[in-house]
C-alpha cells in the first residue's frame, strides 16, 4: 500500500505531495513541527503535542488557523489511511509561501503537512542493551524552546554522531553542561541516587516524554532534580539514558570514551523504561 499525505487539505499519494517553492519553511525554516508516537493505532499524548505546537505557533507570531478538533481529525485520518499500528506521525505548519521576503507576509495562509509511517522505537534491543553517544558544542540559535523545522545544527551534530558509530549527540554549551541531545533529553542519575535531567527553558526543548518520564519519576518516589550537568557529571554518573517521542527511554552506557559505571543500563532507567511501557497502554496517554 502507498503512502498517503496531507497537504494543505488534500489527501495525497506521498510520493507525489510538494509544497511550492517559496514556502516559508523552504526559504527561511519559518515553520515549527511535532513528532507524536503511534502505539497499538492510538497517538501518545497528543494533546501535549498540540499544547506545544500551539506555544511554538506563539512564540513566532503564527495563530493557529485550523481549529484544533480539525487538526486532530486530519491527524487520525492520516493514521488511519496509512494503518500505522506501530510508528509516527509528522505535523508541521509553516507561515506559507510568499514571495520571498524576510518580513512576514502581511496575510499569511498557512501551510498544514501532515505524514505517518511505521517504526518501531528504540525501545527493543538498545532499551535493553543501550547506546553509545557522542559530546559536541552546541551550535543552534538561542530560542531551543521552540520546536522550529531550523534543524541544520541538530543534523550536523547526528550526522557527526553517525559517522563515528554513535546512536546521539550530547549538545554541550560554553560553559560546558549538556543542554540536549540532537533530537532526546539527555538525564543522568548520580551516586545518590538523584535523576537529573536540564530545567524548562529557552536552551531545551520541553520534551513531551521528558516531563511524562519526569512525571512518572516523582510518583514512583524518586528524587528528581531539574538542572544543568556537566560533561564530567555525566560521564562520573551512576547512569545516564535519554528520551524522545521517537525512542520513549534509551540507557547511555558510554559517553564519548567512557563507560558508564558497569557499561550495563542501570536500576532506575531499566524501571522508568517499564514504568513508561506500561503507562502509555493508560487511557490518560492516547488520544481515541
Amino acid at each position: 500500500m502507498s503512502r498517503i499525505a496531507y497537504v494543505n487539505g488534500r489527501f495525497l499519494p506521498h510520493n507525489s505531495s510538494a509544497i511550492h517553492i517559496e514556502d516559508r519553511a523552504m526559504q527561511f525554516g519559518d515553520g515549527v513541527y511535532e513528532v507524536i508516537a503511534v502505539v497499538g493505532g492510538k497517538l501518545i499524548d497528543v494533546e501535549l503535542h498540540y499544547d506545544r505546537l500551539a506555544r511554538s505557533l506563539r512564540e513566532l507570531n503564527m495563530e493557529m488557523q485550523i481549529p484544533r478538533v480539525a487538526l486532530h481529525l486530519t491527524v487520525q485520518e492520516v493514521v488511519r489511511r496509512n494503518r500505522i499500528g506501530e510508528g509516527i506521525c509528522y505535523l508541521q505548519i509553516t507561515r506559507g509561501s510568499a514571495p520571498r521576503n524576510h518580513a512576514f507576509p502581511s496575510d499569511p495562509r498557512h501551510s498544514v503537512v501532515v505524514t505517518a509511517r511505521r517504526s518501531q522505537p528504540a525501545s527493543g534491543r538498545v532499551g535493553r542493551l543501550g547506546v553509545y553517544v557522542i559530546t559536541t558544542a552546541d551550535l543552534r540559535w538561542q530560542r531551543r524552546d521552540i520546536k522550529s523545522v531550523s534543524l541544520l545544527p541538530n543534523v550536523l551534530a547526528k550526522q557527526n554522531a553517525a559517522e563515528t558509530g554513535a546512536f546521539e549527540a550530547w549538545l554541550v554549551d560554553k560553559n560546558g553542561a549538556v543542554t540536549e541531545g540532537s533530537h532526546s533529553n539527555a538525564w543522568i542519575v548520580n551516586r545518590d541516587g538523584t535523576v537529573i535531567t536540564h530545567q524548562e527553558d529557552v536552551d531545551i526543548l520541553s520534551g513531551v516524554t521528558r516531563r511524562r518520564i519526569l512525571e512518572i519519576a516523582r510518583t514512583d518516589g524518586m528524587e528528581v532534580v531539574e538542572r544543568e550537568f556537566t560533561v564530567g557529571e555525566a560521564k562520573d554518573a551512576q547512569e545516564a539514558f535519554l528520551t524522545s517521542t521517537s525512542s520513549f527511554v534509551v540507557p547511555v552506557t558510554r559517553i564519548d570514551d567512557t563507560v558508564i559505571a558497569d557499561g550495563c543500563p542501570g536500576s532506575v532507567t531499566k524501571r522508568l523504561r517499564c514504568l513508561y511501557l506500561e503507562a502509555i497502554k493508560q487511557p490518560s496517554f492516547v488520544s481515541v
